[in-house]
């Protein structure tokens, strides 16, 4: 049995249009969430280093996270070229390739692939969109990461941040 965590990036600024993709930051409302979100998730996942994309709004969210969420920020993440993509083969054949030495993958990364991730590893549709900065977790029916294909998940549990406390 294995688990994996996924968590889109925050939400993101558009207010230089010029920017590269990869290059934009958080906006308001992404500076906002990401700590409140690390805050909430601490209180119900166990911290593991992470998986994230190189683009800036991901490692921006994963420093959100940390401000949240203290057991997090004291241990070392990994940054990986392969998980800045928006297509959800790609991360799948990332997940597939890692190390069976780990039962759990934490990853922040992108839409839509994410989203198309869920659905199809659930074999079944589950979610319209997993809004910026929501996670999901999947328990997946599988011993090996190599296994994991289309109808191998449950969608064990989901939280949003406009659900979240205020607070």
């Amino acid at each position: 049995m294995k688990t994996l965590h996924l968590l889109r990036h925050a939400k993101s600024s558009w207010s230089q249009p010029g920017l590269a993709d990869r290059e934009r930051g958080l906006n308001k409302r992404g500076r906002r969430d990401a700590p409140r979100m690390g805050a909430a998730l601490a209180t119900q996942v166990t911290a593991i280093s992470i998986a994230v994309s190189p683009a800036r709004r991901a490692q921006l969210t994963l420093d959100g996270l940390c401000q949240g969420w203290p057991a997090l920020a004291a241990l070392p993440h990994v940054t990986d070229e392969g998980l800045y993509t928006f297509a959800s083969e790609d991360v799948l054949s990332w997940i597939q390739a890692q190390d069976d030495s780990r039962s759990e993958l934490f990853i922040i990364g992108h839409n839509p692939a994410f989203t198309e991730l869920i659905n199809a590893l659930a074999g079944r549709w589950e979610l319209d969109n997993l809004p910026t900065c929501a996670y999901a977790r999947l328990d997946l029916d599988a011993g090996h990461w190599r296994e994991v294909g289309p109808g191998c998940a449950e969608l064990a549990q989901t939280l949003l941040p406009r659900l979240l406390d205020e607070g």
